[in-house]
């Protein structure tokens, strides 16, 4: 990355918007010999859409193969188990179930079957009612079948961008945060981008992955005009202690508007149930509400009836980037030079996002830009040791080696003070960032205990007052009016 001033960077290839698709995108261009940075508007990664998503890895029997999104689904569906060696980043295959509730809904079960063996989702199975309840013994009886896919898994979609942006990093990929895209033109084959603080990026090609602002990006780059639309959904987090957990992922029989409000085992052990889905005009608008809420629970027990209100320990909302035809929008612009289409990337986007990294580099390629392989290119990332998963001998040897690992900051979900630090030492200077990087927060106090505990971190490691811990970002400080 070659620079002429501290506010300005010159690159062959810069990524607007540092989400699942851009973070892939970007890591996958650090394999060649290109000057390629990512930019984020926000003060992190993984803030915006991807952080608030249902974690699930799609089997790939929701949608016909003419759709981009069911191609890059099967694709990236098969590409998690390497870049889980590669990334270390939480991901279970704990498979998908889709439950009938009546005779009717099993007619569309035999739809998606045959749609999923068109598609070749692995192992995909249909199920009769005694086979459903072997497979999930805490259905609801009233299930008279449904389908199996094996393939289907859950991960840590936070933990999964921070993963991949490492990667990038270590690469050569330079990351730049709070760089809130403001206006860009043309000139000399090259795009000039403005950031709203000043700072400005030179660079050949320009990828748009900019996810709910992506119809923004594009009009200020003068590309084609679209218009990306918030679908909220809301969910509940219910404890690890509660007696609800499935052991796979249970869908609904799905809707036309929607694959349902889901039940799911977290990969860390939690339960999640949702979404909701409603389109809204608010791109900020974060809020959940108690009728939807009420809805989530309602139709939660119809599969488990074990759900209960008893077990919610948080309720929160995301936002989903619909475009008007409910498939991804992947392409070469036809209007804007060397300017690269990600857009309306909605559900199955987390899945597909590995898959949307290698097309993206495809398009780029034929678009002209060169593409030779680095001889150095490493994908692996140093693993980051966490206290509760080892054993007693090899927590003594932890503690040891780095006495703050005997430090439990966070009693909920056991995270070490050395985790936090490691968060800190690695960028993540938010309450946010903390918390997704180590799940310090997330547990039945959410935060209660340990909030104090790492503001108090934050501001040794960093030098930072009180007065500016955040807890994601500008106009989120926590203790301005403290005394």
């Amino acid at each position: 990355m070659a620079s002429t001033d501290r506010s300005t960077a010159r690159a062959d290839v810069a990524i607007i918007g540092a989400g699942l698709s851009g973070s892939c995108i970007a890591r996958q261009l650090s394999a060649y010999e290109l000057d390629t940075v990512l930019l984020e508007k926000e003060c992190d990664v993984s803030l915006g859409v991807s952080r608030a998503n249902s974690g699930i890895v799609h089997g790939g029997f929701h949608h016909n193969l003419k759709y981009l999104k069911s191609r890059l689904e099967i694709r990236g569906n098969l590409m998690y188990d390497r870049l889980q060696r590669e990334l270390d980043f939480p991901f279970k295959r704990c498979g998908i179930l889709v439950v009938a509730l009546n005779d009717e809904e099993m007619k569309y079960i035999d739809h998606l079957y045959t749609q999923g063996l068109e598609n070749g989702a692995i192992g995909i199975e249909m199920c009769s009612r005694e086979r459903m309840f072997e497979l999930e013994p805490k259905l609801n009886s009233d299930c008279v079948g449904g389908l199996h896919a094996p393939g289907g898994g859950v991960l840590e979609p936070y933990r999964f961008v921070f993963s991949v942006v490492e990667s990038a990093k270590k690469n050569g990929v330079e990351v730049l945060t709070k760089f809130e895209v403001e206006r860009a033109e043309r000139a000399n084959e090259h795009y000039t981008i403005h950031a709203a603080d000043g700072r400005t990026v030179e660079a050949r090609y320009v990828v748009n992955a900019a996810g709910l602002y992506a119809d923004r990006v594009s009009s200020i780059f003068g590309a084609e005009e679209f218009t990306i639309t918030p679908r909220k959904g809301e969910y509940y987090l219910l404890d690890r202690a509660t007696q609800a957990g499935p052991q796979r992922v249970l869908f609904p029989v799905p809707t036309k508007v929607s694959k349902g409000m889901l039940v799911i085992p977290t990969v860390e052990g939690t339960v999640l149930i949702g979404p909701t889905a409603e389109e809204i005009e608010d791109k900020e608008d974060l809020s959940t509400n108690a009728d939807q809420l009420a809805q989530i629970l309602d139709q939660a027990r119809k599969m488990v009836p074990k759900v209960s209100q008893t077990d919610v320990i948080t309720a929160f909302s995301g936002l989903r980037p619909a475009s008007g035809d409910g498939d991804f929008y992947i392409d070469i612009s036809k209007k804007a030079p060397n300017f690269i289409q990600v857009a309306g990337i909605q559900s199955p986007g987390l899945t597909a996002a590995p898959a949307i990294g290698e097309y993206v580099k495809d398009l780029l390629k034929k678009a002209g830009c060169s593409l030779s392989e680095k001889s150095d290119y490493d994908p692996f990332i140093s693993k980051l040791p966490r206290i509760r998963d080892v054993s007693p001998y090899e927590a003594d040897a932890l503690v040891a080696s780095n006495p703050a690992y005997g430090n439990v900051v966070c009693r909920c979900e056991e995270i070490s003070e050395a985790e936090i630090v490691e968060a800190i030492k690695r960028g993540h200077a938010t309450l946010d960032g903390v918390k997704y990087f180590t799940r310090a927060g997330m547990g039945r106090c959410q935060g209660g205990f340990c909030s104090y505990k790492i503001m108090k971190l934050l501001m040794r490691e960093t030098g930072m007052s009180y007065r500016e811990i955040q807890k994601r970002g500008a106009g989120t400080e926590l203790l301005q009016d403290a005394l």
